[in-house]
């Protein structure tokens, strides 16, 4: 009797032995499961990589200009991409673009920033995010000089017998269209060479932003900016940037807020203003 009830116990022994390692192990070896679908930081990337990808329009003096017959591009925000790309160990390349593609360029992937007097509007913002304000600026007229009198307010412009000229698919002509309602409205589609169409008589204003106001007016004394101090709108200018890159969203925010309050940003603008 006492030999079975040994046997009975160690029997109960083994059973007992050989479950716990299954309930005891059941739980640790749950594993986490691996992140999935996060896309890699433009951060990380653009680095790697060696290259900054930066739409741009290079039709906006003094901000962005391609040089048709060199392909080379020149201005403000350029110097600035420079600049962005040399602290990311890696070099500018201009995908261009066009102000009605921007937003999509960008979205697609086909760029890493979109740089260039890029205005900040809610519209693009449900898109893109934005940087930290690279300057202000707002919409004015720029005339030729002997009607600068007549063109001071919106009333004055959108009247029948004017020719009011914009190049499209941009704030300008979103403006032009919410604004005019009984002058010509113009579409022209080429923006490096809409300010001759002013000075030949073709067109008799353009409202566009008071910084390319005052940079067409240096390059053409035929041409004068209507009060560039007090313009018609306010905006800001900024870089746009993917959305959802929150990584490298706060590095230029970082970036852009040094270049601003250093002197960097003040010292392009002043050359380019100065030509």
């Amino acid at each position: 009797m006492k030999r079975a009830v040994t046997l009975s116990a160690l029997a109960c022994l083994l059973a007992v032995t050989a479950a716990a390692p299954a309930a005891s192990g059941a739980a640790p070896a749950r594993k986490p499961a691996p992140a999935h679908g996060r896309q890699a930081s433009a951060l990380d990337t653009v680095p790697r990589r060696g290259v900054l990808r930066v739409c741009t329009t290079g039709d906006y003096r003094p901000f962005s200009y391609r040089d048709p017959g060199t392909g080379s591009y020149r201005g403000v925000d350029i110097d600035m991409a420079r600049d962005l790309a040399r602290s990311l160990d890696a070099e500018p390349r201009y995908v261009p673009s066009t102000w009605a593609g921007l937003v999509g360029d960008l979205s697609a992937g086909r760029c890493d920033i979109a740089m260039g007097g890029v205005s900040i509007t809610l519209a693009r913002a449900r898109s893109v995010a934005f940087s930290e304000p690279t300057r202000t600026d707002g919409k004015t007229p720029i005339v030729r000089c002997a009607d600068k009198d007549k063109y001071g307010t919106l009333e004055q412009i959108d009247r029948p017998g004017t020719t009011v000229i914009v190049n499209p698919g941009g704030t300008n002509e979103e403006f032009a269209r919410a604004h005019i309602k009984h002058a010509t409205l113009k579409v022209h589609p080429d923006n490096t060479t809409i300010f001759q169409e002013i000075i030949a008589g073709r067109a008799d204003v353009m409202m566009t932003d008071a910084s390319e106001t005052r940079y067409q007016a240096k390059l053409h004394p035929e041409l004068c900016s209507v009060h560039p101090d007090k313009p018609f709108t306010f905006s800001e200018k900024a870089y746009a940037l993917p959305r959802g890159d929150h990584d490298f969203t706060a590095y230029v925010n970082q970036w852009v807020h040094l270049a601003t309050h250093d002197g960097t940003y003040r010292k392009y603008e002043n050359a380019w203003m100065g030509e």
